[in-house]
């Protein structure tokens, strides 16, 4: 016996079926969230050398190609020889990161502990040069004056409670402190082992680019892979020139700082310098983001020298955003201002710091592919996928007239506007003509 399946009610019932079992699968995750959490924790966990690698992989690429490049230049005058140029291209930019880590840490890490440990040690002394700068400044205003006395008068109380409250937790401190010591040892443990990941990623890259090109074609649709292929290719293209792009415009603004803030003869110049370095990788808010602990921690050790920094890191990164940024990175993104807040906010939201790094980098490409999927649906249905054709007409000035635009179907306002354009083409046309005839 033949059954008859009525193609109507098949679809209905597939819809229901996957409706029900997205539903099902929402409340699962829902109730059973922090399971999955430790779960998704226990896999970054155990994925994290590999994470470490596909990152260091990914910001040495273009150092190991253009090295590649030179070396091919000198070595395969001849004949080639593409595993030796390979090994000599990932060695290279392997020592140029290494390098760049030691002299990190032999020269920074020292002044910025001493930086720190300076801070403690003279802590009480920095107060107290605060609240006599503070007191010389409104001593020609009483009010103010007894209101900021009896405000320092308040903070010393609250100091020592702290001090008696923090005893009896240092067992707990001392706990957590080891806790950190672990997981910094296990983090660099990861680094270690990922930075050899990198150099067989480095390596192998186009026979693993290779892989995943044909596992991509197996399961999908010819159609649906290439689509991946030019989404993948626009996400590296957009990631790739944003990271390295930022870390280079954040280390120049960094080797600056340093140099302007030790001609200046500033306090916790190194300290100061890395802090404004490293936040400087966050568009738009980095530069706040770093300036404004640097300025509070220069107003409580020497207030005298707040101002003329508050002055350098705003001529600073008015280079940085004028002529510095637009040179490296160029139109990187392709987003505006509003969108690039939006993304750090949402980023940094879900994400912290990488999130704040990487969001709009990210964002971009979702843009992107909304734009390029909204264009595509447009101009399957005869449309103009040109965002300025959406504007109202600047000519309309009557109020009827502009309702008239509103309530008028797009279909109609394209139609006259194709007519127009055709009756411009036509007079044109005529009056070449009548000029060609005389």
């Amino acid at each position: 016996m033949k059954l008859d399946f009525n193609k109507k009610y098949t679809t209905i019932a597939v819809y229901t079926v996957i409706t029900f079992a997205v539903c099902l699968l929402l409340v699962v995750f829902v109730q059973e969230s922090e399971k999955i959490s430790a779960g998704l924790k226990t896999v970054a966990k155990v994925l994290a050398p590999v994470t470490w690698g596909v990152v260091i992989a990914y910001i040495l690429n273009p150092v190991m190609m253009l090295s590649e490049n030179g070396l091919k230049k000198l070595l395969e005058k001849k004949k080639e020889r593409p595993k030796l140029v390979r090994s000599l291209s990932v060695f290279l930019s392997m020592i140029l990161l290494i390098a760049i880590l030691i002299a990190f840490v032999a020269i920074l890490i020292p002044q910025i502990v001493d930086s720190i440990v300076g801070i403690a040690g003279n802590f009480s002394t920095y107060l107290s040069n605060f609240e006599k700068w503070i007191y010389k400044f409104v001593e020609d205003y009483p009010d103010i004056y007894n209101f900021v006395q009896d405000q320092f008068n308040s903070i010393q109380p609250k100091i020592n409670e702290f001090v008696n409250n923090l005893i009896p937790q240092l067992a707990n401190i001392a706990v957590k402190l080891k806790d950190g010591a672990i997981g910094l040892i296990g983090g660099l443990k990861d680094f270690v082992i990922g930075f050899i990941v990198a150099i067989y990623l480095l390596f192998s890259k186009e026979k693993f680019i290779a892989q995943a090109r044909k596992m991509v074609l197996a399961i999908f649709p010819k159609n649906f892979a290439q689509s991946l292929f030019n989404v993948a290719s626009h996400a590296n293209k957009t990631l790739g020139g944003f990271i390295s792009g930022k870390i280079l415009d954040s280390t120049i603004i960094g080797i600056i700082t340093f140099i302007c803030m030790t001609i200046m003869k500033m306090d916790f110049v190194a300290l100061i310098s890395v802090v404004i370095g490293v936040t400087n990788i966050i568009p738009f808010f980095g530069p706040f983001i770093g300036a404004i602990p640097s300025a509070v921690l220069l107003l409580v050790a020497a207030p005298k020298q707040v101002i003329p920094f508050v002055v350098f890191i705003i001529i600073l990164q008015q280079f940085d955003g004028n002529i510095l940024g637009p040179k490296i990175l160029g139109d990187s993104t392709g987003l505006s201002p509003f969108w690039v807040m939006f993304a750090i906010f949402v980023g940094g939201g879900l994400f912290g710091f990488a999130g704040m790094l990487l969001g709009v980098p990210v964002f971009a490409v979702i843009y992107s592919l909304i734009s390029d999927f909204i264009n595509f649906l447009l101009r399957r249905k005869g449309m103009s996928a040109d965002t300025g054709d959406y504007y109202a007409p600047a000519a309309e000035t009557s109020p009827s007239s502009k309702r008239d635009f509103v309530n008028k179907p797009v279909s109609e306002i394209f139609k006259s506007r194709k007519k127009k354009q055709d009756g411009e083409t036509e007079a044109a046309v005529n009056d070449n003509k009548d000029d060609s005839e005389k």
